[in-house]
Protein backbone atom coordinates (compact mmCIF):
# COMPACT_ATOMS: atom_id res chain seq x y z
CA UNK A 1 0.00 0.00 0.00
CA UNK A 2 0.89 3.49 -0.37
CA UNK A 3 -0.30 6.49 2.20
CA UNK A 4 -0.18 10.07 0.40
CA UNK A 5 -1.64 11.44 3.25
CA UNK A 6 -0.74 11.70 6.83
CA UNK A 7 0.04 13.64 9.95
CA UNK A 8 3.34 11.88 11.23
CA UNK A 9 5.75 14.21 11.09
CA UNK A 10 6.36 15.44 14.81
CA UNK A 11 5.59 18.60 16.33
CA UNK A 12 4.73 20.69 13.61
CA UNK A 13 1.37 20.75 12.97
CA UNK A 14 -1.98 19.49 14.91
CA UNK A 15 -0.98 15.60 14.25
CA UNK A 16 1.85 13.74 15.81
CA UNK A 17 3.50 15.71 19.11
CA UNK A 18 7.09 13.53 19.17
CA UNK A 19 9.08 10.88 17.39
CA UNK A 20 7.94 8.45 20.35
CA UNK A 21 4.01 8.97 19.40
CA UNK A 22 5.42 8.62 15.39
CA UNK A 23 7.45 5.63 15.91
CA UNK A 24 4.53 2.89 16.47
CA UNK A 25 2.23 4.15 14.43
CA UNK A 26 5.24 3.79 11.79
CA UNK A 27 5.45 0.07 12.85
CA UNK A 28 1.93 -1.04 12.53
CA UNK A 29 1.64 0.82 9.19
CA UNK A 30 4.79 -1.17 7.99
CA UNK A 31 3.04 -4.45 9.30
CA UNK A 32 -0.07 -3.65 8.02
CA UNK A 33 1.98 -3.62 4.04
CA UNK A 34 2.36 0.54 3.57
CA UNK A 35 5.12 0.20 1.36
CA UNK A 36 5.76 3.93 1.11
CA UNK A 37 4.13 6.88 2.97
CA UNK A 38 4.35 10.69 2.60
CA UNK A 39 4.08 12.83 5.64
CA UNK A 40 2.31 15.95 4.62
CA UNK A 41 2.41 18.74 7.46
CA UNK A 42 0.10 21.21 7.35
CA UNK A 43 0.34 24.56 5.57
CA UNK A 44 -1.34 27.46 4.08
CA UNK A 45 -1.04 28.50 0.84
CA UNK A 46 -0.72 32.18 1.81
CA UNK A 47 2.21 31.50 3.80
CA UNK A 48 4.08 28.89 1.08
CA UNK A 49 6.93 31.89 0.91
CA UNK A 50 8.06 31.69 4.42
CA UNK A 51 7.40 27.44 4.46
CA UNK A 52 9.72 25.91 7.19
CA UNK A 53 10.84 23.56 4.47
CA UNK A 54 14.41 23.49 6.10
CA UNK A 55 12.83 22.75 9.71
CA UNK A 56 10.82 19.88 8.03
CA UNK A 57 13.26 18.32 6.05
CA UNK A 58 15.64 18.28 9.28
CA UNK A 59 12.30 16.85 11.68
CA UNK A 60 11.93 14.28 8.69
CA UNK A 61 15.59 13.41 8.63
CA UNK A 62 15.42 12.21 12.15
CA UNK A 63 12.63 10.79 11.90
CA UNK A 64 13.62 8.44 8.95
CA UNK A 65 16.66 6.92 11.39
CA UNK A 66 14.16 5.34 13.36
CA UNK A 67 11.50 4.95 10.86
CA UNK A 68 11.21 0.85 9.84
CA UNK A 69 13.59 -0.11 7.14
CA UNK A 70 11.10 -1.93 4.95
CA UNK A 71 9.17 1.41 4.28
CA UNK A 72 9.82 4.26 2.29
CA UNK A 73 9.25 7.96 3.77
CA UNK A 74 8.75 11.07 1.75
CA UNK A 75 8.02 14.66 2.81
CA UNK A 76 4.89 17.04 1.64
CA UNK A 77 2.43 19.40 2.67
CA UNK A 78 -1.25 19.41 2.73
CA UNK A 79 -1.68 22.96 1.60
CA UNK A 80 -5.00 24.87 2.52
CA UNK A 81 -6.42 27.09 -0.17
CA UNK A 82 -7.27 30.19 1.53
CA UNK A 83 -5.91 32.26 -1.05
CA UNK A 84 -6.13 31.64 -4.62
CA UNK A 85 -3.68 32.36 -7.60
CA UNK A 86 -0.65 31.12 -5.26
CA UNK A 87 2.44 29.92 -7.65
CA UNK A 88 2.70 26.54 -5.68
CA UNK A 89 5.45 25.16 -8.52
CA UNK A 90 7.85 24.80 -6.74
CA UNK A 91 9.30 21.36 -5.91
CA UNK A 92 9.67 21.74 -2.50
CA UNK A 93 5.68 22.43 -2.21
CA UNK A 94 4.95 18.75 -3.83
CA UNK A 95 4.48 15.21 -2.67
CA UNK A 96 8.30 14.52 -2.79
CA UNK A 97 9.69 13.85 -5.95
CA UNK A 98 6.30 14.43 -7.76
CA UNK A 99 3.99 16.78 -9.67
CA UNK A 100 1.29 16.20 -7.28
CA UNK A 101 0.18 18.77 -4.76
CA UNK A 102 -1.88 17.78 -1.93
CA UNK A 103 -4.66 20.28 -1.81
CA UNK A 104 -7.46 21.32 0.26
CA UNK A 105 -10.78 24.38 1.12
CA UNK A 106 -11.92 25.08 4.07
CA UNK A 107 -14.34 22.58 5.42
CA UNK A 108 -17.04 25.00 6.04
CA UNK A 109 -16.13 27.77 3.60
CA UNK A 110 -15.42 25.98 0.39
CA UNK A 111 -15.30 28.88 -2.10
CA UNK A 112 -17.99 28.86 -5.32
CA UNK A 113 -14.93 29.24 -7.79
CA UNK A 114 -12.93 26.24 -6.07
CA UNK A 115 -13.35 24.20 -9.04
CA UNK A 116 -11.32 27.36 -11.05
CA UNK A 117 -8.57 27.12 -8.58
CA UNK A 118 -7.79 23.30 -9.21
CA UNK A 119 -8.04 24.07 -12.85
CA UNK A 120 -5.26 26.69 -13.02
CA UNK A 121 -2.73 24.88 -10.42
CA UNK A 122 -3.71 21.57 -13.35
CA UNK A 123 -2.99 24.10 -16.41
CA UNK A 124 0.26 25.21 -13.96
CA UNK A 125 1.29 21.57 -14.78
CA UNK A 126 0.97 20.10 -11.73
CA UNK A 127 -1.53 17.83 -10.23
CA UNK A 128 -3.94 18.95 -7.51
CA UNK A 129 -4.89 16.13 -5.40
CA UNK A 130 -7.64 17.10 -3.20
CA UNK A 131 -7.90 15.97 -0.13
CA UNK A 132 -11.37 14.74 1.82
CA UNK A 133 -13.83 16.25 -0.01
CA UNK A 134 -16.39 13.92 1.36
CA UNK A 135 -15.75 16.50 4.66
CA UNK A 136 -16.52 19.92 3.09
CA UNK A 137 -19.81 21.32 4.16
CA UNK A 138 -22.88 20.90 1.54
CA UNK A 139 -20.46 19.07 -1.00
CA UNK A 140 -22.13 16.92 -3.41
CA UNK A 141 -21.66 14.00 -5.94
CA UNK A 142 -22.07 17.33 -8.67
CA UNK A 143 -19.34 19.67 -7.18
CA UNK A 144 -16.68 16.53 -6.88
CA UNK A 145 -17.34 16.05 -10.45
CA UNK A 146 -16.92 19.38 -11.43
CA UNK A 147 -13.79 19.13 -9.23
CA UNK A 148 -12.65 16.00 -11.19
CA UNK A 149 -13.28 17.90 -14.83
CA UNK A 150 -11.34 20.55 -13.60
CA UNK A 151 -7.67 17.89 -13.52
CA UNK A 152 -8.14 17.10 -10.01
CA UNK A 153 -7.56 13.87 -8.41
CA UNK A 154 -9.28 12.84 -5.30
CA UNK A 155 -8.08 11.36 -1.88
CA UNK A 156 -10.79 10.13 0.41
CA UNK A 157 -9.93 9.46 4.02
CA UNK A 158 -10.71 5.66 4.91
CA UNK A 159 -12.33 7.14 8.49
CA UNK A 160 -15.75 8.29 6.54
CA UNK A 161 -16.53 4.90 5.28
CA UNK A 162 -18.85 3.43 8.35
CA UNK A 163 -21.59 5.17 10.00
CA UNK A 164 -24.74 7.09 9.00
CA UNK A 165 -23.72 10.69 9.04
CA UNK A 166 -23.73 12.91 6.16
CA UNK A 167 -19.90 12.30 5.64
CA UNK A 168 -20.20 8.46 5.59
CA UNK A 169 -23.26 8.59 3.25
CA UNK A 170 -21.67 10.93 0.70
CA UNK A 171 -18.12 8.85 1.41
CA UNK A 172 -19.48 5.46 0.34
CA UNK A 173 -22.08 7.14 -2.82
CA UNK A 174 -18.66 8.74 -4.25
CA UNK A 175 -16.91 4.99 -4.10
CA UNK A 176 -19.89 3.28 -5.34
CA UNK A 177 -19.76 6.04 -8.61
CA UNK A 178 -16.44 5.53 -9.19
CA UNK A 179 -15.70 9.29 -8.09
CA UNK A 180 -12.43 8.63 -5.94
CA UNK A 181 -9.02 8.01 -6.88
CA UNK A 182 -7.48 6.86 -3.67
CA UNK A 183 -7.82 6.12 -0.33
CA UNK A 184 -5.11 7.70 2.37
CA UNK A 185 -4.83 7.58 5.86
CA UNK A 186 -4.86 10.91 7.44
CA UNK A 187 -3.30 9.46 10.55
CA UNK A 188 -2.37 12.01 13.18
CA UNK A 189 -0.79 9.55 15.95
CA UNK A 190 -3.93 7.69 16.37
CA UNK A 191 -5.53 4.28 15.07
CA UNK A 192 -6.73 5.49 11.60
CA UNK A 193 -5.17 2.74 9.04
CA UNK A 194 -5.23 2.49 5.14
CA UNK A 195 -5.16 -1.08 6.21
CA UNK A 196 -8.98 -0.57 6.79
CA UNK A 197 -10.20 0.10 3.00
CA UNK A 198 -7.45 -2.65 1.59
CA UNK A 199 -9.35 -5.50 3.73
CA UNK A 200 -13.08 -4.03 3.42
CA UNK A 201 -12.42 -4.18 -0.76
CA UNK A 202 -10.68 -7.48 -0.45
CA UNK A 203 -13.20 -9.17 1.64
CA UNK A 204 -16.47 -7.80 -0.29
CA UNK A 205 -15.41 -6.21 -3.86
CA UNK A 206 -12.70 -6.96 -5.87
CA UNK A 207 -8.68 -7.21 -5.57
CA UNK A 208 -8.72 -4.72 -7.92
CA UNK A 209 -10.51 -2.12 -6.57
CA UNK A 210 -8.28 -2.79 -3.87
CA UNK A 211 -5.23 -2.28 -5.67
CA UNK A 212 -6.06 1.00 -7.40
CA UNK A 213 -7.36 2.73 -4.25
CA UNK A 214 -4.91 1.75 -2.17
CA UNK A 215 -1.59 1.16 -4.16
CA UNK A 216 -1.72 1.62 -7.85
CA UNK A 217 -3.29 5.47 -8.31
CA UNK A 218 -0.79 6.41 -5.17
CA UNK A 219 1.83 4.91 -6.80
CA UNK A 220 1.27 6.80 -10.27
CA UNK A 221 0.90 9.84 -9.12
CA UNK A 222 4.49 9.35 -7.04
CA UNK A 223 6.01 8.41 -10.73
CA UNK A 224 4.44 11.19 -12.43
CA UNK A 225 1.42 9.12 -14.46
CA UNK A 226 -2.37 9.80 -15.09
CA UNK A 227 -4.19 7.47 -12.37
CA UNK A 228 -6.15 4.82 -13.41
CA UNK A 229 -10.23 5.02 -13.82
CA UNK A 230 -11.31 2.92 -11.02
CA UNK A 231 -14.92 1.46 -11.72
CA UNK A 232 -17.66 1.66 -9.70
CA UNK A 233 -19.03 -0.60 -7.25
CA UNK A 234 -22.21 -2.22 -6.80
CA UNK A 235 -24.93 0.48 -5.05
CA UNK A 236 -26.33 -3.15 -4.01
CA UNK A 237 -24.68 -5.69 -1.84
CA UNK A 238 -20.93 -5.53 -1.48
CA UNK A 239 -19.53 -3.82 1.56
CA UNK A 240 -21.86 -0.63 1.68
CA UNK A 241 -24.65 -2.96 1.46
CA UNK A 242 -23.59 -5.28 4.23
CA UNK A 243 -21.98 -1.80 5.89
CA UNK A 244 -25.81 -0.38 6.40
CA UNK A 245 -27.51 -3.71 7.19
CA UNK A 246 -25.13 -4.02 9.79
CA UNK A 247 -25.84 -0.22 11.25
CA UNK A 248 -29.49 -0.39 10.33
CA UNK A 249 -30.37 -3.89 12.49
CA UNK A 250 -28.98 -1.82 15.60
Amino acid sequence: MIDLHSHLLPGVDDGSKSVEMSLPVLERFAADGVECLVLTPHLNASEVASAPYERNRAIFDELRCVAPQAMELRLGWEIMLDEPRVDLRSPKLALEGSRAVLVEFPRLGVPLAAGDELYRIHCSGLVPLLAHPERYWGCTLERVEEWRRAGAVIQMDTAGLIGRSTVSKLSRALVEEGMVDLFSSDNHGDSRSLATARDWLLEVSTPQHAELLTRTNARRLLDGQPVLPVPPLPKSGGIFGRLRELFLSR
